[in-house]
């Protein structure tokens, strides 16, 4: 059985696709600062008759990344499929946005997804094979986001991050690739203090092209896609999930 290990899979994409992984036959590692979330998750996963376990992880520890890989690679050997999906997104103004405001995010948002591919990526290299989905935005990838520099550069690091690792890992059999969502139902977007709340999202739809809103199934099973062997040949790509949002906006 293949092993996935999520961050950030308690709410939202994350656990969206601890479910898809779990569907496509994947032992799940679910990992999330969300205690009570994240173990509803795996319980809800063992209870559908699949394989999970939670693990409490902050991706900004590497010492906690690093003794987390471990002992799963103890357990069943290289991990092989990573995706890191932990990530914050608060609306702070640019002449309000400290430095530590900005430091955090990357923290998080850009440094967390290096300390875990680089804590399993020596025994993916052993073992010859691996993938790693990271996740980007619309955000990282086309828009700007006023009130939200520290979040577009983040993302916008995160393509660079998956275009040098892409590039690395390649020989060792390890494909890296990543996923910019639109705009999606997840309780980020649903924040009003913080994004754009439940009637920003739902005019969002009027001007995506398919008339909808995503869910974070449909982010979910790309996910597994670009980690599934269909996607074999492809590595360095970040693919844009967004309902034709940025092919039919103006």
């Amino acid at each position: 059985m293949k092993t996935v290990l999520i961050t950030g899979a308690g709410i939202g994409i994350g656990k969206a696709t601890a479910h898809a992984f779990s569907k496509a036959g994947y032992r799940v590692i679910v990992t999330d600062i969300l205690e009570t979330e994240g173990q509803e998750v795996a319980r809800e996963i063992k209870t559908l008759g699949g394989e999970a376990e939670f693990h409490k992880l902050d991706v900004t520890s590497t010492l906690d990344t690093n003794q987390l890989v471990e002992a799963i690679e103890s357990r069943y050997g290289a991990i092989d499929c990573l995706v890191p999906n932990a990530g914050i997104a608060h609306k702070i103004p640019l002449d309000e946005l400290t430095d530590e405001n900005w430091d955090r995010t990357f923290d998080i948002d850009l440094k967390g997804m290096m300390r875990l591919v680089r804590a399993a990526s020596p025994k993916m290299k052993e073992a010859g094979q691996g993938s790693v989905v990271c996740l980007s935005s619309i955000m990282g990838v086309a828009y700007g986001w006023d009130k939200h520099v520290h979040y577009s550069a983040a993302k916008s690091g995160v393509v660079g991050l998956v275009r040098g690792l892409a590039v690395e890992l390649a020989r060792d059999g390890i494909r890296v690739n990543g996923i910019a969502p639109g705009y999606i139902r997840t309780a980020q977007a649903l924040s009003e203090k913080h994004s754009l709340g439940p009637q920003g999202l739902e005019q969002a739809a009027s001007f995506i092209p398919m008339g909808r809103v995503g869910e974070p199934e449909d982010i979910a099973d790309v996910i597994v896609f670009l980690a599934s062997d269909s996607a074999r040949y492809l590595t360095g790509q970040v693919v844009t999930v967004d309902g034709g949002l940025l092919v039919g906006r103006y």
